[in-house]
């Protein structure tokens, strides 16, 4: 489902507002009561209607093909996916129920606006750094760092499809994802949207430390890939999947070599085992440019 077919969770009123040339290079489509349309993109759109309550509902009725209190759990993280792997984002009223802190349930009710997160697969973008990471028929650990928005994600999705599939007559590894967000596969009715290739298994909306630990009882995963490293709990799963001699692909928000190093437990996490660090860039002109970062080296080299 391209970014234009969108269009057609749109009512009719707004519909007829978004000209097709806005939404075919949008990243974000926001939505909010009282407010107009906004796309965001390499050049910014705001329509010239306001956006009205029963307007934003009905949205949410094509959306989520009028089965809005289905996806009531998937709502408690704030967003849900639709066909095509695209990303809903949800905000209004947060009501609580319970008064344990700790085990207290919410639930979003009276919406008041939305975000529409474009998937876009960049297939190929990996291509020029997967010899560099590969070890005989197996990958080398792998962490892929850069600042929000460089596009961290759709480099590690990139790198999943290259060595499930198979490349230069290499065998396909099998692959476990661990998508605890959402982000990597985009699974909807859990059946993954974007092309992971033939030999990866998905575990979608699933915590890491929970997604690494049932992966390694049930999947026997040769490579096992999580997104956004961050918690203890994350390296301390990893750590185990390391030992157990599963290659691990990863991401982690950092600008700098030095940044990595610098985050509790991370550094632990890296001296156990051969590792390689990819930076991503953009250069002047906005285009993603890859730095690879050898074990005991300073200095990294330019990959494209």
């Amino acid at each position: 489902m391209t970014a234009v077919s969108l269009l057609q969770y749109f009512p009719a009123a707004l519909r007829e507002r978004i000209p097709d040339r806005q939404l075919a290079e949008a990243e974000e489509i926001r939505v909010r009561v009282g407010q107009a349309v906004e796309i965001l993109g390499k050049s910014g759109y705001v329509t010239d209607a306001v956006v009205e309550q029963s307007m934003l509902y009905e949205m949410l009725n094509y959306l989520t093909g009028y089965s809005l209190y289905a996806l009531r759990e998937e709502m408690r993280q704030g967003f849900f996916t639709i066909e095509g792997g695209h990303r809903v984002g949800l905000c209004g009223h947060v009501s609580y129920h319970g008064t344990d802190l700790g085990n207290r349930t919410d639930v979003l009710t009276q919406i008041g606006g939305l975000n529409i997160r474009v998937a876009r697969e960049v297939k190929g973008c990996a291509k020029p750094l997967a010899p560099y990471l590969r070890n005989g028929e197996h990958i080398y650990n792998t962490l892929v760092f850069a600042p929000p928005g460089v596009g961290k994600t759709t480099f590690l999705r990139d790198c999943i499809r290259i060595f499930s599939a198979g490349e230069d007559g290499l065998r396909g590894l099998k692959i476990g994802v661990v998508d605890e967000r959402s982000e990597i596969a985009a699974c909807h009715q859990g059946v993954p949207q974007n092309d992971l290739g033939p030999k990866t298994d998905v575990l979608d909306n699933c915590p890491k430390e929970q997604g690494i630990q049932m992966l390694l009882r049930s999947m026997s995963p040769e490579v096992i890939a999580v997104d956004e490293l961050g918690g203890e709990a994350d390296y301390r799963a990893l750590m185990q999947a390391a030992g157990a001699g599963v290659s691990i692909l990863g991401t982690v928000h950092a600008g700098t070599k030095q940044e990595v190093y610098q985050k509790p437990k991370l550094g632990a996490l890296l001296e156990n085992g051969s590792w390689r660090l990819v930076r991503l860039v953009r250069n002047e002109e906005g285009e993603r440019e890859i730095i690879l970062y050898f074990p005991g080296r300073e200095e990294g080299i330019w990959i494209s």
